[in-house]
């Protein structure tokens, strides 16, 4: 049902990197549930505001959201059709993207988060950059990652090295990153965890609350994600965050 829905939406200082990687069939995989960690739910941020009524729970994008978090239903054929979607909407992104009632979460995520300013990050689903610069503005090696080459054309060329790439099968080496950062993004549970570092940060924002068309609860976030971890959530303008922080075995 959500992919019929998705077929009827439908010389810089970086290089845009083209990778072509296979995409990984999960369904192969067991479904990683288990009971969730240590939660703590901080005091309101600033400017929370109630979101406007946008994406219900029969989304399309919500529904693929839950499946590709807890059964993996993510192959080539989708694949294509989410980058075809967005891709399509690149030229408008960036200046969509740079509200500050929805970009008041990830400024209070960074703020309050618990995160370590520097070390090296990935922001997943980056876009055409418009959340980008506000991670620029600290002592940080920071990668951009999107799935459509039309939203990385149209990111501001000199923020970070940009990547094409699926998060299904990053294209990145086991334990590269100290904090992986996903703005209104899929969650690829095994890949997250593969690429961070022990000890390593995730964090989670949807800008729109409840009504984030890719949208997962705290709760859920950190019930997909295998191994332990002990996260801390708010609410800040439009939205909600959750900064979750992997436990050393």
């Amino acid at each position: 049902m959500a992919d019929r829905v998705l077929d009827a939406v439908m010389s810089n200082r970086f290089w845009v990197f083209l990778i072509t990687r296979q995409v990984v069939d999960f369904n192969s995989w067991p479904t990683m549930c288990h009971p969730v960690g240590v939660l703590e739910t901080l005091t309101d941020g600033p400017g929370v505001v109630i979101p406007e009524s946008f994406a219900n729970a029969d989304h399309p994008m919500r529904k693929v959201t839950r499946q590709v978090a807890f059964d993996g239903a993510w192959d080539a054929e989708r694949a294509a059709k989410v980058a075809s979607l967005f891709g399509g909407m690149a030229p408008e992104w960036a200046a969509r993207s740079a509200n500050p009632d929805r970009q008041a979460s990830i400024v209070d995520a960074l703020g309050r988060g618990q995160v370590d300013c520097g070390g090296t990050w990935l922001e997943c689903g980056s876009g055409a950059g418009g959340n980008t610069h506000l991670l620029c503005d600290q002592d940080r090696n920071l990668v951009a990652l999107d799935l459509a080459k039309e939203m990385l054309v149209h990111a501001p060329p000199d923020l970070a090295p940009r990547v094409q790439g699926d998060s299904s099968s990053l294209p990145f080496a086991d334990d590269t990153f100290d904090t992986v950062l996903l703005v209104n993004m899929l969650l690829f549970p095994q890949e997250l965890d593969r690429v961070l570092r022990p000890g390593g940060r995730l964090l989670w924002v949807n800008t729109l609350g409840d009504q984030t068309p890719i949208h997962l609860p705290v709760e859920d976030v950190m019930e997909a994600m295998p191994g332990d971890w002990t996260g801390v959530t708010a609410k800040a303008g439009s939205g909600f965050w959750l900064s979750m922080e992997r436990q050393n075995s």
